[in-house]
């Protein structure tokens, strides 16, 4: 009486940790580095916003967000991309960005392509929102692996062609979770095209664009307009959780081509739940404050630094560009995660629970992600744990 297509699904990653884990006890005190909850203070007048506009709880919330909000995510994207969207029919407003990437899937692919069951491409290791959001449309996922050999981005252009073929849509995170890598200017350039090539649209993740090192990461929509693509061929998400620290808003955005926002939109006109408009004015007047941006990235880099400093002389650990995970090279993931718990108490999340199975192996296999949202002293702490229990100590 139930769905088969979800009855193989593995456990979610964080009840698969905490089966893994809390049969055990901590060897120290904990210290909470697997999920990427931004710990950081959200901007103080914040509350100011909220309670100014808190009567709005009386009303029902548009459903694709208010003018004044789409307008401000609008002139962001424009300022920051170079990209002029109109915010009545490119922009609409989202519950989180998990919804948007989800709900993309049932709202743009199609039930057939070239006459076969639709590919649904997909990076591995991922956000498993993508996997969820083919199945839920009976579409085939499709995992292409993101190593060290292809710079930890998928390498669409290897993807056989009969695959090509009939793939509807392509998931791509950049920077990337859980790698941090970045995909640049010749990078997009060339997915463009084979998306143009193969006729299917790209489902841009930009969610952690804001957290960065050095030079900003190009945008997805920034260059199939250089480009001159398809306006509807590349669809971006964003969101404030990670840009703003505010992961308990659910404030994100999609945006793309005129008629790929009338179909998401449709479909959220029937199953979607549009954000409070209290929460909405506050989106709005965040996404017109860079100040606060800029102070977040200065930390999430003290903290890069701090690691740097830790682990420069591991053996293949990668110094990430962008986002704030650490992408550690072990043995085995769950090993190491099991003997991190038990022997300090710090607790990060084994690679394969972000990857799947492919016939060139799991490449979440050999790894563990380390938040680095937590405090700079805790932190500091949990990374030095983690370097003398996996890799001995630094004066070793």
């Amino acid at each position: 009486m139930f769905p088969e297509r979800f009855s193989n699904l593995p456990a979610y990653a964080f009840p698969r940790l905490r089966a893994l884990l809390d049969v055990h006890e901590p060897g120290g005190p904990v210290v909470h580095m697997t999920i990427g909850e931004p710990k950081h203070a959200f901007p103080p007048w914040i509350s100011e916003i909220l309670s100014q506009n808190i009567a709005g709880f009386n009303n029902y919330p548009p459903n694709e967000g208010t003018p004044e909000l789409r307008r401000a995510i609008a002139d962001w994207v424009q300022t920051r991309y170079g990209v002029k969207l109109d915010p009545d029919t490119q922009i609409m407003a989202l519950n989180g960005t998990r919804e948007g990437l989800y709900n993309a899937g049932m709202a743009l692919c199609p039930e057939t392509k070239n006459g076969e069951t639709p590919a649904v491409l997909m990076p591995n290791p991922f956000y498993q929102v993508y996997l969820i959001s083919a199945i839920s449309v009976a579409a085939d996922p499709v995992f292409v692996n993101a190593t060290e050999e292809t710079g930890h981005l998928p390498d669409f252009e290897s993807v056989p062609e009969d695959v090509l073929k009939r793939t509807a849509l392509a998931y791509i995170c950049s920077p990337a979770n859980p790698q941090g890598a970045v995909a640049d200017r010749d990078y997009w350039e060339r997915l463009i095209a084979l998306a143009e090539k193969h006729d299917f649209q790209i489902l841009a993740d930009e969610c952690y664009c804001e957290v960065y090192r050095d030079t900003p990461p190009v945008g997805a929509l920034q260059v199939a307009q250089e480009m001159g693509a398809d306006p509807e061929r590349v669809v971006i998400f964003h969101s404030l959780s990670k840009r703003s620290n505010l992961p308990g808003l659910r404030s994100g955005f999609v945006a793309g081509g005129p008629e790929t926002l009338k179909q998401i939109q449709q479909l959220r006109n029937y199953a979607g739940t549009p954000l409070p408009l209290p929460l909405q004015a506050v989106a709005e007047t965040v996404w017109r404050d860079e100040a606060h941006v800029v102070e977040n990235r200065k930390l999430y880099a003290e903290k890069f630094d701090m690691a740097d400093r830790i682990f420069g002389n591991v053996p293949g650990y990668r110094s990430p560009p962008a986002g704030f995970f650490l992408w550690l090279p072990v043995d085995d993931g769950e090993a190491a995660a099991l003997k991190l718990w038990k022997e300090t108490g710090v607790r990060v999340l084994p690679g394969a629970y972000l990857s799947r199975d492919t016939e060139a192996g799991n490449p979440g296999q050999g790894y563990i992600r380390v938040a680095l949202v937590a405090p700079k002293d805790e932190t500091k702490r949990g990374l030095t744990q983690i370097r003398d229990c996996l890799y001995g100590s630094e004066d070793q």
